[in-house]
């Protein structure tokens, strides 16, 4: 019988506490891997990888105005913290498989978008719940529920079998961590009474090291089924 942890072979993780946000470049990007077929591209984290979750929730961290969006496809804002497009739809052209990453909470989200790549981040995010609480916005535990509901969708749409191929093959990116640091330490007055930058950032990595793994495990539980 095939191990339970096997599908992480072909499994690509990119996981990242990203402090500096990139201007929208516009190079032709040409695909990374010729001779390998990713299904999708999953996106979790912040601003730096959120294309539109937060136009869905209550919060005021929300970027679905001019002049954001004015170089993006069809020149309009879509929630994105950019001019033009962000690093989890250029990663995702680069694989080769579209353009631009749709938002999870989009309602007009198709059965294509599903399969081949959403975004669960949310702007303002962090692994501090302090620092959803005062941005009020979608935590890490949140972006996870609604990865599950996204296997569920995923399963009625193709089937089990195809989904546990998708799931298993996909690359994921997870960038979150910026705004613990820069906003909920360093901006606030609360966490520097708490814990010297050291230990501050010893939690976050901690948080982010639970994060993926009941990332995984999650992803386990959508593959196990067919092994």
């Amino acid at each position: 019988m095939m191990k339970l942890f096997t599908f992480v072979k072909s499994f690509y993780f990119c996981s990242f506490l990203v402090l500096y946000h990139p201007f929208a470049v516009t190079a032709t990007i040409k695909p990374l891997y010729k001779n390998y077929s990713f299904p999708a591209v999953i996106a979790f984290g912040d601003s730096i990888v959120d294309t539109g979750n937060n136009n869905y929730i209550a919060t005021i961290v929300k970027s679905n105005f001019k002049p954001y969006g004015k170089d993006f496809i069809g020149g309009k804002p879509t929630g994105r913290f950019c001019n033009g497009r962000i690093p989890s739809d250029y990663f995702l052209e680069y694989v080769g498989i579209k353009e631009a990453m749709p938002a999870y909470l989009d309602p007009n989200l198709s059965t294509e978008d599903l399969l081949t790549g959403v975004c669960f981040a949310s702007s303002g995010a962090g692994y501090d719940p302090l620092t959803i609480e005062l941005a009020s916005v979608l935590s890490a535990e949140d972006q996870l529920d609604m990865f599950k509901e996204y296997i569920g969708k995923l399963k009625v749409a193709v089937g089990e079998n195809r989904t546990a191929e998708i799931i298993a093959n996909s690359i994921i990116i997870i960038s979150m961590g910026t705004n613990d640091i820069a906003g909920t330490y360093y901006l606030s007055p609360f966490r520097k009474h708490q814990y010297d930058i050291e230990k501050y950032t010893t939690m976050i990595i901690s948080s982010n090291s639970k994060f993926v793994e009941d990332l995984k495990m999650g992803m386990v539980h959508a593959v196990a089924l067919q092994i």
